[in-house]
């Protein structure tokens, strides 16, 4: 095979050690192989190295958080290439770091590494926000739940009352409950706005049997959630900031049906707002893994799952799918119907998603806003064979069906 990087060398990296490989094929003494500390002093010695030997390229494995210390100090004075480890693994046998950092080594030289998108570091910083916040969201979610468990030991049923237990009524009766307060009555009388017509519901719900236990548990959890939402406010406050560069790019995003502030912001932090890294909107839609994957022998077709892709902007993307396809009138809600109609609701979602993705892929690399083809677009884009399909279901239901042309 054609060596395409004649200087060039390949990384095993773990937590403490940095195995290194370099391949030189115009020297006698074309590879050899140091290993380095993964500290600041043995990274710079590693790109001391590199240089001594006019390395051009550079390929690592994504483990874990551990690249980024090496990318960050290699980064700039080397052609760097992250690759999926699953995508270099070696031929069964006797596995070495110095194997693997060899095999990394002759995978670049010949061109057969394919490179990992990596953001710049202003949208790494964004994406670390973004995901800090999701965690954040789902632990508060966790603590409700376990707030709930505590009620219903209680057999205080305020869950099956209340919409939220901790809305500002259910937030009232858990603070008044922690403090003692037993009288299902005096409980029931905390509850503000619409939850006070369930006065009666609530005091049913609110007899139980409360001891010092649960008030501590509760107590527990209330001031836990406080300390989260505390936090979730300080990293809004950070995103904002990071935001900044790149807010009119966001604020483009939340143009489309679904896409609401905090959406856009995963969705740049996840994708950047360089589009050149993609080829085509295809090929982003294929590394967001919202599209069947390849797996086909003998002619036929094995599996059609969905690959794994990028699941932080996966998930993003369905969440504001499945918003997007309850407004009505839109070319998306109308894509949904269509497909789920057919094949179901799962498939017609992620289907829906994926053109989500694709209306951002367009928008950030021309830089415009989005345009809704329509409720009817289905209709007019092919009307032979919407025509057809709607005279297969008449006959289906037992109707006698005879076409004319429109006057």
């Amino acid at each position: 095979m054609e060596v395409m990087y004649p200087r060039c060398a390949g990384l095993d990296v773990h937590k403490d050690t940095v195995v290194a490989a370099v391949r030189c094929v115009s020297e006698p003494k074309h590879s050899e192989v140091r290993t380095f500390s993964t500290t600041t002093r043995g990274l710079l010695s590693l790109a001391e190295w590199l240089s001594s030997h006019g390395c051009t390229h550079v390929a690592m494995e994504a483990t874990g958080v551990y690249w980024k210390p090496a990318w960050h100090i290699l980064e700039g004075d080397f052609e760097l290439v992250l690759a999926n480890a699953q995508h270099i693994r070696n031929v069964p046998g006797r596995k070495t770091d110095v194997a693997d950092a060899t095999w990394i080594a002759d995978l670049l030289a010949h061109g057969l590494v394919r490179g990992s998108f990596v953001p710049p570091a202003h949208v790494q910083e964004l994406r670390d926000l973004t995901r800090t916040r999701k965690q954040l969201v789902r632990e508060v979610s966790q603590h409700t739940l376990r707030i709930q468990k505590v009620l219903e030991d209680a057999n205080l049923k305020l869950a099956s009352v209340l919409s939220s237990i901790l809305g500002k009524s259910g937030r009232a009766m858990l603070e008044a409950v922690i403090a003692g307060e037993s009288d299902p009555e005096t409980l029931a009388k905390l509850a503000v706005g619409a939850a006070r017509k369930k006065h009666a519901d609530l005091v049913d719900a609110l007899r139980g049997r409360v001891t010092p236990h649960h008030r501590a548990l509760l107590r527990l959890h209330l001031r836990l959630i406080d300390s989260l939402n505390a936090a979730l406010q300080e990293i809004d406050a950070s995103v904002g900031k990071a935001l900044a560069p790149i807010r009119q790019s966001a604020k483009l995003l939340t143009t489309i049906p679904g896409i609401s502030d905090v959406a856009a912001s995963v969705v740049v932090a996840e994708i950047g707002t360089e589009m050149a890294r993609f080829p085509s909107a295809a090929h982003l839609v294929s590394w967001a893994g919202l599209c069947p994957r390849n797996d086909e022998s003998a002619g036929k077709r094995r599996s059609t799952r969905l690959k794994k892709g990028a699941p932080w902007l996966k998930t993003v993307l369905v969440t504001a799918a499945w918003a997007a396809v309850r407004t009505k009138g839109t070319y998306l809600r109308a894509q949904f119907l269509r497909i789920k109609s057919r094949r179901g609701a799962k498939k017609a979602i992620v289907a829906v998603a994926a053109s989500i993705l694709t209306a951002c892929y367009h928008m950030l690399r021309n830089g415009v806003e989005y345009r809704d083809l329509g409720a009817t677009h289905f209709d007019h884009h092919d009307k032979t064979k919407t025509i057809g399909r709607l005279v297969r279901r008449l006959r289906d239901l037992g109707c006698d069906v005879d076409l004319k042309p429109a006057a």
